[in-house]
């Protein structure tokens, strides 16, 4: 196949074998370029050169041997499983936690079940767990937002908290509960709310925000469907973090840092702006506004779920049987209506997270601050396992640049 050639639709997606939904959402992603077809018609023609790189990364992932072969050039490359993990499975369109479907535990589960399912591997084992987590001589600087708060809490917790530098592998999981129980403890200080370490977590973050029922099961379900995803931006900072032997505390600040991205937990709060665009303007204006802006609408598309994400799914049925008809959930159904036309992407967590906070009236930050309490747990787990499998993550660097005598 040359490299110069261009394809059209129909050889492209015969290639790959996918349908021509999945062909544009690679487009929309970057991962393939297109340029217009023949004057006076509608067509585009799509970079066989950016078709071929793209074969060649799915038969890496299909064949994990040629994986390790090409490692060394290519461990960090989209998508490549070069660390062995019990947490997170990522199939056939659905997410599991340790072996158990996430939209399953979404519908049942409290926060600290999930959470110490990933620990260690029993969601009874959270009876077992601290529940409290001291906040004395917190510093007197009031945080601006949560996401702020949170990561003072870890910083000072860090620093004063004795239990924190205990690196004995029984100890991990009560670390790890004791960090948790820290976050929600922030929040609850935050929001200038007298601490409630008796109350589930969702429950304390519930009323800390001033909700009530049903508002806080949806809280629950976004947290549970959150918990953790695998090898993400966040996760691989807590591992490597944990790898080189920082505190949990530590390791949790390093995937909080990693979170504060465009394209990782900040896509939420660009989601936020396009619904509140949408409910203002339509649809249409509301997309026109985010490509001009960002290259591609925030809130639609995953690269690992070619059929739709199942989180979103999840929380956005349980958002319409809480609140039918909600203005925010028609500007849902309306941009979901548009992209389909026009790319076949559908919503992601980030577009379902950011209608959550329309619902419950919460400022566009808090879809981030949400993002990182429902992350946590998997990032304390992600950091614990790192730490006990005694390898340090360091990855050696190609050099490209000048050569001097």
């Amino acid at each position: 196949m040359s490299s110069s050639r261009m394809l059209t639709a129909a050889e492209a997606t015969a290639l790959l074998g996918v349908k021509p939904a999945t062909l544009y959402a690679y487009v929309s992603r970057g991962l393939i370029r297109s340029e217009a077809g023949p004057p006076g018609t509608r067509e585009r023609r799509y970079h066989a050169g950016d078709i071929q790189g793209l074969l060649e990364r799915q038969g890496l992932r299909r064949d994990p041997q040629q994986a390790v072969r090409q490692a060394a050039e290519g461990a960090l490359d989209w998508g490549l499983p070069v660390l062995e993990s019990v947490l997170t499975q990522i199939s056939d369109g659905r997410l599991f936690y340790r072996g158990q479907d996430a939209v399953r535990l979404a519908e049942r589960s409290a926060v600290e079940e999930v959470a110490a399912l990933l620990w260690t591997g029993e969601p009874a084992g959270w009876a077992r767990l601290s529940l409290r987590a001291r906040l004395t001589r917190m510093p007197s600087a009031e945080a601006q937002t949560l996401l702020e708060a949170l990561g003072v809490a870890l910083v000072h917790a860090g620093a004063h908290d004795l239990m924190a530098q205990d690196v004995r592998p029984e100890a991990l999981p009560a670390q790890a509960a004791r960090v948790l129980s820290l976050l929600y403890a922030a929040a609850e200080r935050q929001a200038r709310v007298l601490p409630a370490p008796d109350l589930p977590l969702h429950a304390r973050l519930a009323r800390a925000w001033r909700l009530g029922a049903p508002e806080d099961d949806l809280l629950r379900r976004a947290l549970v469907l959150l918990a953790d995803h695998e090898l993400n931006v966040s996760a691989f900072a807590a591992r490597v973090a944990a790898s080189g032997g920082a505190s949990l505390h530590h390791t949790t600040l390093a995937a909080l840092a990693a979170l504060q991205g465009r394209s990782h937990g900040l896509a939420g709060v660009a989601a936020h702006d396009l619904l509140q665009k949408a409910m203002e303007g339509g649809a249409a204006q509301a997309l026109r506004q985010a490509l001009q802006e960002r290259g591609h609408p925030p809130g639609f598309g995953h690269p690992l779920y070619g059929e739709g994400d199942p989180r979103a799914r999840a929380l956005l049925g349980a958002l319409q049987l809480a609140r039918p008809g909600a203005p925010v959930l028609r500007a849902v159904q309306d941009l979901t209506q548009q992209m389909r036309g026009e790319t076949g992407e559908a919503p992601n967590v980030d577009l379902a997270l950011a209608a959550l906070m329309h619902l419950l009236r919460r400022p566009a930050e808090d879809a981030a601050a949400l993002f990182a309490l429902g992350r946590a747990p998997g990032w304390l787990a992600h950091a614990s396992e790192a730490r006990l499998s005694g390898h340090m993550i360091r990855p050696r660097a190609k050099y490209v640049g000048p050569v001097v005598d």
